[in-house]
């Protein structure tokens, strides 16, 4: 089974950036040059996912606009060193095939993939939450998971060590050891306290799903929040068939937090960018 489609999430509000995000997508907050949803959309296409999918609401035409052609900046610009600043942007967009749904109501993460199923169809897709940046030094997050993929063919999320300060903010897994880094699921929980929390392991914005996901999530009850979770939905798709938890390599970055993002962008700048890359 090969992966050709990657959704993206991107109809949130991002309130933890007002007034930033009062009128713009927190998704073209720019970390040193480039904006988080290209960082993101480069990870997919270095992983071999050309058909991209964004299911988006209101105010985010920004990311339609961003990925097409500006002739008239690029007339303006055309013959400037500053042609070579567009350029990666430009191949990204040549590389790309790329679609948009509307998400009426923000009822969560479950219920914004489910809006995607018309993007997708019945084949095994990508899911990435933009607000969490990774940086890789070899082989990206996203690709990592679809080689896992290619292996195990069934549902894949990417986890990491998270503080126990921190655990109530995110889906946590436990799970029976495969090999290094990699984890039969046996449990998820959204969003639990610290006794509740069945391990540290908590779920980050990269997943591999397989398309009877959107069979679960039809069947899954509102849960947290009065939201659709993905969560819930793994957990059955876990306890019926299997679903892998990966520690991945490399270092994600949280910029859905202002302290994230500003960590994000020192990061970034003294990877890319400090030595003119």
């Amino acid at each position: 089974l090969m992966i050709h489609k990657c959704l993206f999430p991107v109809a949130g509000y991002g309130t933890r950036f007002l007034p930033a995000t009062k009128s713009s997508p927190k998704e073209m907050l720019p970390v040193v040059n480039k904006p988080l949803i290209e960082y993101a959309v480069q990870e997919a296409v270095d992983a071999g996912l050309t058909r991209i999918g964004f299911v988006t609401g209101r105010g985010k035409r920004a990311i339609e606009d961003h990925f097409d052609k500006n002739y008239e900046l690029e007339d303006q610009i055309r013959g400037t060193g500053k042609e070579d600043l567009i350029q990666p942007t430009r191949d990204l967009i040549d590389a790309c095939e790329f679609s948009y749904t509307r998400q009426k109501e923000m009822k969560g993460l479950g219920h914004a993939i489910l809006t995607g199923e018309t993007l997708i169809g019945d084949e095994p897709f990508a899911v990435v939450l933009a607000d969490d940046l990774c940086i890789a030094d070899g082989d990206g997050v996203l690709m990592q998971m679809v080689k896992l993929f290619r292996q195990f063919r069934c549902s894949i999320v990417a986890v990491e060590e998270v503080p126990d300060d921190h655990i109530h903010q995110y889906g946590v897994v436990a799970g029976e050891p495969l090999k290094d880094g990699v984890y039969r699921i046996t449990d998820m929980i959204e969003k639990p306290s610290k006794d509740e929390a069945p391990s540290n392991l908590g779920i980050i914005g990269r997943y591999i799903l397989t398309p009877d996901i959107f069979d679960q999530l039809r069947e899954t009850p509102p849960g947290k929040n009065g939201e659709l979770q993905i969560t819930d939905a793994l957990k059955k798709q876990a306890q019926e068939g299997c679903v892998l938890a990966y520690r991945f390599k490399g270092r994600r970055f949280d910029c859905g937090s202002i302290d994230g993002f500003v960590d994000a962008t020192n990061h970034c700048y003294d990877k890319f960018y400090k030595n003119g890359f």
